[in-house]
């Protein structure tokens, strides 16, 4: 995901968007649970109980930075759980999408918030992971609030995870026998869901029935998650919305083509901040200021100084479309897919991309322009052959993977645009789903049509009823097959509503799959 910024800067649409306010503390009446660190005083409102800023591991701040996360301080009193955490730290880039949280930002933010029915006994539960190119993003956003998702019957948790050098950073100097290092924000995660397993049943969760989902670098996660033994065992079933797959990722001592190997990177790094033969101390007393440095959403690419995700040989043991092509995801029921126009504003660096895919591929440019423009034009690679390398075709090849080892899949696309949206906008964009998968599209958009919010149900309805039994299926749905390599039917989400479609494109992901190197 690291390579995405530029062209996902373009597809979000940049201009005319503020920073959100801070969220004000819920409104409702307390409500109380106990976790296993200590009680929480939460809110209740609308059939919900709802609490928000709860510490899930020890704030990773001094001797702690680029630490597997430790366990969060005790507390005896009641801690106040009506607001959310800050938010990690990162440069914020307001989209239409969502205008960000409003949170303040800080090195400690370790956070997670629940959402629950109120006197809920044995749910599912839903553990969503936020994306934003691992560089931006919150647990806290009203795109992923959690409360209409939750009166479906499930257990909502959001998390924030570390972002940037502070999430994914590997340095000689900071080795130690045993720990895992690197990827700190998979570490995170992990820790987030031993949290649920130790403490979803306060909530009225069930922990041997928890289904984790994210979009974007969330969806990559989520993959990442797929083929980590560390995660092994801590969710039961999976969705990864528009969630890539094929990086190549670079591993500590080794380049990828498309990052530096992880200790090269950290050593480049601590040499631009002034540090020539650091030890782990002088690493870990740099200003936060300093490692955050500029690295942002819209400018990661082509750096020496931050490698981004990589194989770290425990906890990130290789990439997703590897991993999968050998059988050795975990064997759960998952649900993939993407949107149909994903990075349709992103013309602007196709081009680039054409020739970065034929120096990858070998002599592919002349064949993806004959296959997506067979007219002699070049409308059709312009406008397709991004989304499709970066999202369609690695969701595609990660379905017929799972469906070859045998555990249940299900690939959708996502071509719904808001109603008000329709006469400029050519499909769904990349994120736009989001709301739609929480249920939210009237809390972000109180402009939203009838259909909008009938759509927002519909998707909603498919994610709770796969996370209660791994199958989306459920009574007055259009039926959702489950994907078979053969017949390449996935299920089209559209104005006219959801209904299967067999071979899409698959000429173009054909030619794409084939020029891959194989894993």
């Amino acid at each position: 995901m690291r390579f995405l910024g530029v062209a996902l800067a373009l597809s979000l649409g940049l201009a005319g968007c503020a920073q959100a306010a801070p969220r004000p503390p819920l409104a409702g009446e307390p409500t109380r649970a106990a976790a296993n660190s200590g009680p929480l005083e939460g809110r209740s409102a609308g059939g919900v109980a709802a609490f928000l800023g709860v510490p899930y591991a020890a704030p990773p701040v001094g001797d702690l930075r680029w630490r597997p996360p430790q366990p969060a301080p005790g507390w005896t009193a009641p801690r106040d759980a009506s607001r959310f955490g800050s938010d990690c730290l990162q440069h914020p880039l307001p989209t239409f999408i969502d205008p960000g949280s409003g949170q303040p930002r800080s090195e400690d933010c370790l956070y997670l918030n629940v959402w629950a029915p109120a006197k809920a006994k044995g749910r599912p539960v839903m553990v969503w992971i936020h994306g934003g190119g691992f560089t931006i993003g919150s647990g806290a956003m009203a795109v992923s609030d959690g409360a209409a998702l939750s009166r479906q019957g499930v257990v909502v948790v959001t998390l924030n995870y570390r972002l940037g050098r502070f999430g994914f950073f590997a340095h000689p100097a900071l080795a130690r026998p045993g720990e895992p290092t690197g990827n700190y924000a998979i570490m995170d995660q992990i820790a987030a869901l031993q949290w649920v397993k130790r403490n979803i049943a306060a909530f009225g969760g069930d922990p041997t029935n928890v289904t984790v989902f994210g979009e974007s670098a969330g969806g990559g996660s989520v993959l990442a998650l797929m083929g980590s033994p560390a995660a092994r065992g801590l969710f039961h079933k999976a969705i990864v919305e528009s969630g890539g797959g094929r990086d190549e990722m670079a591993s500590l001592e080794t380049p990828s083509a498309d990052a530096p190997a992880g200790h090269a990177a950290g050593m480049a790094f601590a040499e631009k901040a002034g540090l020539k033969a650091p030890d782990a101390a002088a690493l870990r007393a740099l200003p936060a200021e300093k490692v955050l440095g500029d690295l942002a959403f819209f400018n990661n690419r082509n750096r020496d100084d931050y490698a981004g995700l990589m194989i770290d040989g425990q906890v990130v043991t290789g990439d997703p479309a590897a991993i999968f092509a050998w059988g050795e995801q975990a064997p759960v029921p998952l649900i993939i897919g993407f949107n149909s126009a994903e990075l349709a504003g992103a013309k602007a660096v196709t081009g680039g991309w054409a020739k970065q895919a034929a120096a990858r591929f070998g002599p592919a440019e002349a064949g993806l322009r004959k296959i997506y423009d067979p007219d002699g034009g070049d409308g059709g690679l312009a406008s397709n052959f991004l989304s499709d390398l970066v999202f369609v075709e690695p969701a595609r090849f990660l379905a017929r993977a799972h469906a070859r080892a045998g555990h249940p899949i299900f690939l959708y696309q996502f071509d719904y645009v808001a109603e008000a949206k329709r006469a400029t906008t050519p499909g769904a964009g990349h994120a736009t789903e989001i709301a739609y998968v929480f249920d939210a599209v009237g809390q972000v958009d109180p402009k939203a049509s009838a259909q909008d919010r009938a759509m927002s149900a519909v998707v909603s309805r498919y994610w709770t009823a796969f996370a209660g039994h791994g199958d989306p299926n459920g009574a007055g749905l259009p039926s959702w097959p489950a994907y078979q390599s053969k017949a390449d039917t996935l299920l089209n989400f559209t104005a006219a509503g959801a209904a299967p479609l067999a071979g899409r494109s698959a000429a173009r992901l054909d030619y794409i799959e084939v020029s891959w190197p194989k894993p």
